[in-house]
């Protein structure tokens, strides 16, 4: 018997919507060990966008979590975790609306992406890190963290995902692509030096 079989149904129906869902071809996703301790089930998954020198643009982390007997705040059986983090250039980090900026691309790209949820949640956060010392000739950098979560409805899951996926890509400053557009990716020739700008 398989450790499949000792899953609960909605479980493994959130599985396998999960591992249908596409991704952009700028986003590396990828299925990590989920955290133990949060619910007696879980599944999680770690995304990156990188650029042309595959220096790290954004990353971040997506878990769903199940349990058939859910504490009254979730609202339901599942529970969506998320955190991002990207870096900023310094004069859009000092922008007083970053917070309500970044939230708001989470409840768009949920809505585009027709993923129906409720009780969301979340914050955002803006990190300055200054070098002192031996790393005080660093230039100072400006993060942006958001930590959300939310109850999907439905064990359609793949849309949550995705909907996630392109949120990391536009904390990476990859915008989302109109309907239809399929985006061009950049292909390094063996050998061949990155392209600097």
């Amino acid at each position: 018997m398989t450790a499949l079989a000792h899953l609960p149904a909605d479980f493994l129906s959130a599985l396998r919507s999960l591992r249908s869902a596409t991704s952009r071809p700028e986003l590396r996703l990828k299925e990590i060990p989920a955290p133990a301790r949060l619910a007696p089930y879980a599944v999680a998954f770690e995304a990156e966008v990188s650029d042309a020198e595959d220096r790290e643009l954004a990353s971040g982390r997506f878990i769903l979590l199940h349990d058939p007997d859910p504490p009254a705040v979730w609202g339901g059986a599942f529970r969506a975790v998320t955190y991002i983090r990207a870096q900023l250039e310094p004069d859009m980090g000092n922008d007083a609306l970053l917070g309500s900026v970044a939230w708001t691309w989470l409840v768009e790209s949920l809505d585009k992406h027709g993923a129906r949820y409720t009780a969301a949640g979340g914050t955002a956060t803006r990190v300055l890190s200054e070098g002192y010392g031996t790393l005080a000739g660093r230039s100072d950098t400006i993060d942006i963290e958001l930590r959300a979560s939310w109850t999907p409805s439905g064990l359609g899951l793949r849309e949550h995902l995705e909907a996630w996926g392109d949120m990391v890509c536009t904390f990476g400053g990859v915008p989302p692509l109109p309907e239809g557009v399929s985006a061009l990716t950049r292909r390094r020739r063996p050998g061949a030096e990155p392209t600097r700008r």
